[in-house]
């Protein structure tokens, strides 16, 4: 299992980050911080480079010789990060909790393994699933999916979370409900949300930011007041929600 983490969140920044899609840069000398023990999200267009950003900072690919990206403390992210994407990725052939466990019998940690059931258990029960423990995925709602999805991404028990529209196939309602769980489970950890809905950012972000341009860069944040999840019909809220989309159509435009 996982090393457990001390008290004190983790940042990343990422220092002159630059990626290149089909010869031209995505982005370029790109400067951004993921604030320790908060939520940070990032909205923009599709092909933008909000995900490419998630996939360099995760060390799914390569820098640029020159980009630096280190956590707060001066180390290497590697080891450091759990990945939630948009689609559960649950293995078919395996039960909720071995889905839920899978991260340790992939890197061989097999010492660890038997100590994981237990912890796994648990977050099952925490997410509201411990009833379908032994079930297969295919017999699970979407968003009691994405509930054992959310698990797994504890279970991986890093301080750093990447988070790839990880709600966004769900209904309203469910999406709702999932998001202030993920909040509550979620509070102290670095969290970097990709997402395209400006509410969502809104209920869930300290920072938010709009990623634009070829090369994209991302704007000065907008910091909503109050502890997520926020409700959704404070006046305050619905007026940041005005001035966000003001700012990806503005972005749109440039």
């Amino acid at each position: 299992m996982a090393t457990p983490q001390d008290d004190t969140p983790l940042g990343v920044s990422v220092h002159a980050g630059r990626l290149d899609y089909e010869g031209r840069p995505l982005f370029a000398d790109l400067d951004f911080t993921v604030a320790p023990g908060l939520w940070t999200c990032v909205l923009g267009a599709s092909g933008v480079g909000k995900t490419s950003l998630l996939r360099l900072i995760a060390g799914l690919v390569a820098p640029w010789s020159g980009s630096r990206i280190l956590c707060s403390d001066g180390g290497p992210v590697g080891g450091r990060t759990a990945y939630m994407a948009q689609q559960d990725l649950l293995l078919p052939w395996l039960s909720v909790r071995r889905n839920v466990g899978l991260g340790l019998k992939l890197r061989g940690e097999t010492d660890a393994v038997d100590r994981g059931r237990g912890r796994a258990r648990e977050l099952l029960e925490m997410v509201g699933l411990s009833d379908k423990a032994d079930a297969l995925p295919r017999t699970l709602s979407g968003g009691q999916r994405q509930r054992a999805a959310l698990a797994r991404t504890l279970m991986e028990d890093r301080p750093i979370v990447l988070m790839d529209e990880p709600f966004s196939a769900l209904d309203a309602v469910t999406r709702h409900r999932i998001q202030g769980l993920a909040a509550t489970l979620l509070k102290g950890r670095s969290v970097l949300l990709v997402t395209h809905d400006p509410m969502e950012a809104l209920r869930l972000g300290h920072r938010i930011h709009v990623m634009s341009g070829r090369p994209a860069d991302l704007d000065e944040p907008l910091a909503p007041p109050g502890e997520p999840p926020r409700d959704m019909t404070d006046t305050n809220l619905l007026r940041l929600h005005a001035e966000l989309l003001e700012r990806l159509a503005a972005a749109g435009e440039a």
